[in-house]
């Protein structure tokens, strides 16, 4: 390997690791940032628009040719990938992923020149979203839930939950670390107060309890 590869490759390592906090958000100067509300760390590519009624949080990366329109919230490390777009009613919480071209509705009934009636959108902490999937009116995707890429979300999307398809449908669990959960029995159900239920391991070591459709971390 040459000397500068060699050189290229470890700043790049020590970049990675440098851990010190950056007072300062990152914004393109082909960027157009109209709100004040953008916390320390956060960088925001060429080509994107946020209006001036939208709060973004510290350390989010927000990428090329995406839209935040008023009234958008975006929380802490939140990543947005190129070509988002997020409408009035949109909340992005902690640490959320949301895929390139991911497209959301927020208007059931959408006509040119009426009054609008908007259904919020929320986006809660760790969830993530594949690229190209379609969000509809109204929609809760819940904390560390995943949406496979391509999928139609038509339906709230419960804590932990793996979806996918058109539409979209339960397809299993996911860990805290995005690691698809594996049943911890040969049966994959045990009972848990009168309640048939699986106790699903993740590689990680967690253990997790899922319970009427519904999972829960229950141990590391």
């Amino acid at each position: 390997m040459s000397t500068s590869m060699n050189t290229t490759m470890n700043t790049a390592m020590s970049n990675a690791k440098d851990t010190t906090p950056n007072p300062h958000p990152f914004i393109h100067h082909l960027a157009i940032v109209e709100t004040k509300r953008i916390g320390c760390g956060t960088r925001v590519w060429a080509w994107t628009h946020i209006q001036e009624d939208v709060a973004v949080g510290d350390y989010c990366n927000i990428g090329e040719h995406c839209f935040l329109e008023n009234g958008v919230i975006v929380g802490n490390r939140a990543v947005i990938k190129n070509g988002v777009s997020l409408w009035q009613g949109i909340t992005v919480a902690d640490h959320a992923f949301v895929g390139p071209h991911v497209v959301f509705t927020h208007e059931r009934f959408p006509r040119s020149g009426f009054p609008k009636s908007y259904e919020p959108i929320t986006i809660d902490q760790e969830a993530s979203i594949g690229a190209g999937s379609i969000i509809v009116p109204g929609i809760r995707i819940g904390c560390y839930a995943t949406v496979g890429a391509g999928s139609v979300v038509t339906h709230h999307v419960p804590d932990y939950c793996l979806v996918f398809g058109n539409p979209a449908r339960v397809q299993g669990w996911m860990c805290v670390w995005g690691l698809r959960l594996k049943s911890g029995d040969p049966m994959g159900l045990t009972v848990v107060e009168g309640v048939a239920s699986s106790s699903p391991l993740c590689e990680c070591g967690r253990k997790y309890e899922i319970s009427q459709e519904k999972c829960q971390l229950i141990a590391g």
